[in-house]
């Protein structure tokens, strides 16, 4: 039986749908069976992502509707005989997903692959929650910014409570993922540090993915020079403010 695995974040553009592509093609890439699915309905990039944007022919809203059969949705990928997209409708809208067809689909697809991988949209509406719902594990992408993590936080709060295994009193296995993340800057106060985020959040990483600065990125750092000695203190006091700020409101959650 296949593992269900939800990549989400509260936060938009933080790396998802990469992460999403990036997991299934390495696991393929191992010789497992893996399919991929979009979730973000409206607002598809997966089937950009893995190159099969002009082969989707039937989406998960047609499957779920029973207008088309899995197997016609379904779309392999050409570079690995092991990796399937099951792509999100571009035209329809979210609320064309209930929790029994999507759970019908997600069972179906227990029984044909090793790993299912759930592109989650950003977000807490029904899109993600449904993305969610069904997930044994979870990847929750973030970046080093307080925003980004105090809404991941928030995520972590849904995948406790809002999934099946949560209804049971099971647990859904938890793994952070850091992009975006530059040490120097870290060390300098600009960005949250790595133990920064993982004592908010209360959980372990998978990997931190360190930002490769480019040329605008070189520019910025030789021009900053003293505005960024001036402005450290102040910077790292917003940060830890801002980290208190996300440990008070889960104090605040798990009194209601």
């Amino acid at each position: 039986m296949a593992k269900v695995l939800v990549v989400t974040s509260g936060k938009g553009g933080v790396g998802k749908t990469t992460t999403t592509a990036a997991l299934g093609a390495a696991l393929a890439q191992r010789g497992d069976k893996v399919v991929v699915v979009d979730f973000d309905v409206g607002l598809r990039n997966l089937d950009l992502v893995m190159g099969a944007e002009r082969r989707v022919v039937f989406d998960l809203i047609n499957v779920v509707q029973g207008v088309a059969k899995l197997p016609q949705a379904l779309i392999r990928d050409k570079r690995l005989e092991n990796l399937w997209l099951l792509p999100a409708s571009q035209t329809r809208d979210q609320g064309r997903t209930d929790r029994g067809g999507v759970g019908k689909v997600i069972d179906d697809l227990r029984s044909r692959f090793d790993w299912v991988i759930c592109d989650s949209p950003a977000g807490i509406e029904r899109g993600a929650s449904m993305a969610m719902r069904f997930a044994d594990e979870a990847v929750i992408v973030t970046n080093p910014e307080v925003s980004s993590v105090r809404d991941s936080d928030r995520i972590i709060g849904m995948l406790d409570s809002k999934t099946v295994r949560a209804e049971k009193g099971e647990r859904v296995e938890k793994h952070i993922l850091i992009t975006r993340y530059d040490p120097s800057r870290a060390a300098r106060g600009e960005m949250l540090t790595i133990e920064d985020i993982l004592e908010i959040l209360a959980t372990h990483p998978a990997r931190h993915h360190p930002r490769k600065p480019g040329r605008a990125a070189r520019l910025e750092r030789r021009h900053a020079g003293d505005a960024v000695e001036r402005g450290w203190r102040a910077r790292t006091g917003l940060y830890r403010r801002g980290a208190a700020a996300v440990r008070r409101d889960r104090r605040h959650a798990g009194a209601d």
